[in-house]
């Protein structure tokens, strides 16, 4: 009998002794003691909450002076709980343990999360069995890997939870990046799967050798793989689904464990995870909730609660979540095709067509798009001036690409036409945005989507929270971490005039670097901008926060998806080794 064997054994004979001493001090004794005189030197555990409130500083990585906070993390409410790691018995009663099955449930999609139960036991008796759970813990540090596989790159959560607190505290995270993303392998599957290896040995130096069989692992890719096609996706994660469990001693979780991620679930978790990291929810009281808007690079979600009482047609994008026995009832959408990178195609694949039809520019296909060679100037209303963006792939909407080079329409930074090409940049981001298609009900976002106004139906003092590439592209080059849409556009108007404006109002060599580095940022802002005004209607005078990291925990989904598994009935169990 293997050692692990051996260890589930005992625990089973302990379990055993322990039940019945329950049986007979609360059930067979003249009179209920309490808790500490039955089990003496067993204490209650008191969670304090520390969460942000809305208008404070974030702590994040690269804060401004002023802008940090003490690091303290909030915990989440008690319906969050799992038995420790190599311990398949659960001191729990039956109605314990269903209100202790999951800290998420979400409906109408499934997600591998269940709806809590009621509770039916006394305050007495869930009191005694947590104090036995909490006495038979030894170690209740947990893992859970994440590896997110986006459009541009793939990324590593390793998170640790204390598990012998209740509920569950979030104690670190690991984090790490690797360039291409998968979906850049084609039909390379081996490659893809090998691309992993390097995040991985940041999951096998964290977790303890100890605790590696029972730490799961899943995959999410996002738009990019979706992007791809089904065949060439799916090839690739059945291939990273092998090397996963052959190559590596983490449980996979089984079903969608490594998939392709639904663009509402993606959305939600990220809600989830910024509202947790806030102390929002997970609180026995409601509170204010955030709302958050992720921009990708193949898609853009936005996630909110409308306000009490407002209503909300019926559809996919209403989406019914509990955390912490707390339902929330929110809206979501995930805008496939409208992240940045796509933004970038979209509007290049405009300027080209305009090319096209001017017969002065001698524009031919090319066949072979990653060795093509550009020999053709083309002038792009997104450039500064001075600027140029050499060798450009743009791919039209019939899948035949072209190699061009990109330059600005004004010849210098005191031209007139500096100010025309950038009027002209704005409005090809809002074309794109096809904010003129029909709108079937009452208030649309964009593209015809039905979406809750922002100006109406969410509330004015609540947090809007903008990350992923909004703070990627907006922090390097000065803009705070609390704005509004009007700075937001006064930056703009900054970068898309050049290099004379950028040394008199940025001040970040970093980001003067970048600007320096890349010519399509004036593009990307403007986006971005065209995005968030004119897309999802939000007023330039609304005040925004962004930020890459709240507690030194990253923002994103990857949280929010994590926090499941921790269940130990969430798709996975425990690899067993024989000796």
């Amino acid at each position: 009998m293997s050692l692990l064997f051996s260890y589930r054994y005992n625990k089973f004979l302990v379990a055993g002794a322990a039940l019945a001493i329950i049986y007979i001090v609360v059930f067979m004794a003249p009179s209920h003691p309490k808790t500490e005189d039955a089990f003496p030197g067993l204490v209650s555990e008191s969670q304090v909450i520390s969460h942000i409130k809305p208008g404070e500083p974030l702590d994040t990585s690269t804060s401004a002076p002023g802008g940090l906070i003490e690091e303290k993390k909030p915990v989440i409410d008690d319906v969050l709980s799992s038995s420790s790691t190599l311990e398949p018995q659960n001191y729990r009663t039956r109605a314990q343990e269903e209100k202790h099955a999951t800290p998420v449930t979400a409906k109408p999609k499934s997600t591998g999360m269940r709806q809590s139960a009621p509770l039916h036991e006394s305050k007495e008796e869930a009191k005694v069995a947590q104090e036995i759970k909490s006495a038979s813990c030894e170690s209740g540090e947990e893992y859970v890997i994440m590896i997110d596989a986006g459009s541009t790159g793939s990324r590593i959560h390793v998170y640790s939870f204390d598990t012998c607190q209740s509920p569950p505290k979030l104690l670190n995270e690991e984090f790490k990046m690797k360039k291409p993303g998968l979906s850049s392998f084609d039909t390379d599957t081996v490659g893809a799967a090998a691309s992993l290896d390097e995040l991985l040995e940041v999951a096998l130096e964290t977790v303890p050798k100890n605790k590696q069989a029972c730490t799961p692992v899943a995959v999410k890719a996002t738009a990019g793989l979706r992007l791809l096609g089904e065949q060439k996706s799916s090839a690739i994660l059945a291939e990273v689904r092998r090397h996963l469990e052959d190559d590596y001693p983490f449980p996979v979780v089984e079903g969608d464990g490594v998939s392709i991620m639904d663009g509402s679930d993606e959305g939600v978790y990220a809600w989830i995870t910024t509202n947790y990291l806030l102390g929002n929810i997970g609180a026995k009281e409601k509170r204010p909730t955030a709302a958050v808007f992720d921009l990708g690079g193949g898609s853009t979600q936005i996630v909110f609660e409308p306000l009490d009482g407002q209503s909300m047609i019926e559809g996919e994008h209403k989406y019914e979540v509990s955390f912490g026995g707390v339902d929330f009832t929110l809206y979501q959408y995930s805008h496939l095709g409208f992240g940045l990178m796509q933004g970038r195609k979209k509007v290049n694949a405009l300027v080209l067509e305009t090319a096209l039809n001017d017969p002065k520019y001698e524009l031919t296909p090319v066949s072979d798009p990653e060795n093509a060679v550009a020999k053709v100037s083309i002038p792009h209303p997104c450039l500064p001036p001075g600027v140029t963006a050499e060798n450009v792939i743009v791919e039209l909407s019939d899948k035949t690409s072209y190699a061009v080079n990109f330059v600005s329409m004004a010849k210098s930074e005191d031209d007139d036409m500096a100010k025309t090409a950038a009027v002209q940049c704005r409005s090809l981001a809002e074309t794109i945005l096809n904010k003129d298609m029909e709108c079937k009900s009452k208030s649309c976002s964009f593209n015809g989507i039905y979406q809750p106004s922002l100006r109406h139906q969410f509330a004015q003092t609540s947090d809007m929270f903008v990350f992923s590439y909004f703070y990627d592209r907006l922090k390097p080059i000065g803009m705070p971490l609390s704005f509004t849409l009007d700075e937001m556009k006064d930056l703009t108007k900054i970068v898309c005039s050049g290099s004379t404006a950028w040394n008199q109002y940025l001040s970040q060599p970093e980001g003067l670097k970048e600007l320096n580095a890349e010519p399509l940022w004036c593009l990307d802002l403007s986006f971005m901008t065209a995005l968030l005004h004119t897309g999802y209607d939000i007023p330039l005078h609304r005040e925004l926060r962004t930020a890459k990291k709240i507690s030194d925990n990253e923002l994103g989904w990857c949280l929010g998806a994590s926090l499941p598994l921790l269940d130990k009935n969430s798709g996975w169990s425990c690899k067993v080794t024989r000796d």
